[in-house]
């Protein structure tokens, strides 16, 4: 089974966020940049598949030579080779129409991707995907078992979770539960030299022209100092609640 796992080079969480440009571009100075969380999860099932299966886990992002660290800590974690689309992924199309390229060459069996990156938050690129190539596409999996050609496929619905079965070949956009939290993979130093060795191909883009562009970002407004009420003042805390919070 060929299973390609799509990672996305995100900002850590704990990172400052700021903007240049009039607000019009991400000011990446002195940011962390990681393995968005969600292609974490379905990295780690990616290499279980290899593990268990036999199955060969090739890994792929759209982005600049920045993304390569994260590519390589991929292929650290034990996925066999990379491949860089050298673009700047700066709108769900353009990303999916890459990918797409991609899948359609390698003849890839199971695409597991995030079902949306922690940046932008977007959850549009595995749909597209999907509907691009004409594969069967499964969201918000929290597991996944294949046998043969066949997949069983555990999503999260509004209060509970489906199984559903579906025929690989099979796109599904995963997320935290694909395994559990404690199962996530550390590079380990045997891991970290074996990536050095390992293939990670660069591939121009295909010639799509982005549809979308940012305009202007904004940060949410700072919060207000605190307000403390006496506790036995219940008159002031009724006022502020109903004239300044506006909640009651």
């Amino acid at each position: 089974m060929k299973i390609l796992v799509c990672i996305s080079h995100v900002p850590d969480t704990t990172s400052k966020i700021n903007f240049v440009n009039g607000d019009s571009e991400f000011d990446t100075n002195g940011v962390q940049f990681v393995i968005n969380p969600n292609d974490e999860f379905g990295l780690t099932r990616a290499i279980w598949f290899k593990e268990q299966q036999g199955a060969n886990v090739t890994v792929v992002n759209v982005g600049g030579a920045d993304a390569e660290a994260t590519l390589r800590k991929a292929l650290a974690i034990g996925a066999d080779e990379a491949i860089r689309i050298n673009a700047n992924p700066s709108d769900g199309m353009f990303v999916a129409k890459q990918l797409a390229n991609i899948v359609k060459n390698g003849s890839y069996d199971l695409v597991i991707a995030g079902k949306e990156s922690l940046d932008y938050n977007g959850g549009m690129v595995p749909g597209m995907m999907a509907a691009m190539l004409g594969y069967n596409f499964v969201n918000a999996c929290v597991g996944i078992d294949v046998n043969g050609n066949e997949a069983k496929v555990t999503r999260e619905i509004d209060g509970g979770k489906e199984i559903v079965s579906a025929s690989l070949p099979l796109i599904i956009g995963g997320q935290k539960g694909l395994v559990e939290e404690k199962d996530l993979r550390i590079p380990n130093m045997r891991g970290i030299m074996m990536a050095r060795t390992k293939a990670l191909t660069l591939v121009e883009p295909t010639g799509d022209a982005t549809a979308t562009k940012a305009v202007k970002f904004e940060k949410p407004a700072a919060k207000s100092a605190v307000k403390l009420v006496s506790a036995d003042n219940l008159d002031e805390l009724i006022s502020l609640l109903h004239n300044e919070a506006k909640v009651i």
